[in-house]
């Protein structure tokens, strides 16, 4: 009766591990998380246009940053490269829709994404199931 239990236990573990598919797609079509995400790049982007690179810039060209250096940031080189660093944050808070049309469509995508993981865990079990038995005699 055990023996009958363990591929029970094995069979049923994907399914038990498996995330609810519903809850994610809602998660994907709300528009409070494609916000939330929206802000997110925004503040990143921020931290990374205020990132000190001067110490790193002078190493690169193999000397020691003067003090000046030491504060240059990310921001900083872009100004002087000739291109504005309001342009990259405008074009990242723009972002927003093509963000939310994209979650939507990955949302659309879960049932099929779902069906094929399926499909390969039945196809990973049959391969397995006609693989050799290391311990059969060879002749």
């Amino acid at each position: 009766m055990r023996i009958l239990i363990v591929p029970l236990l094995v069979l049923a573990t994907p399914a038990a591990a498996a995330p609810d598919t519903r809850e994610i797609e809602q998660a994907l079509r709300d528009p409070a998380t494609a916000e939330r995400i929206d802000r997110s790049l925004v503040a990143v982007t921020d931290a990374l246009l205020d990132l000190k690179v001067g110490g790193v810039k002078a190493a690169l060209e193999g000397r020691k940053a003067s003090p000046s250096e030491q504060a240059l940031t990310v921001r900083d080189l872009e100004r002087s490269e000739g291109r504005d660093p309001e342009v990259i944050r405008r074009q990242v808070r723009e972002a927003g829709p093509a963000l939310a049309k994209g979650m939507n469509a990955l949302a659309d995508a879960i049932p099929a994404m779902t069906r094929a993981m399926g499909d390969i865990e039945k196809a990973i079990e049959r391969a397995a199931a006609n693989m050799p038995d290391p311990n059969y005699p060879k002749r």
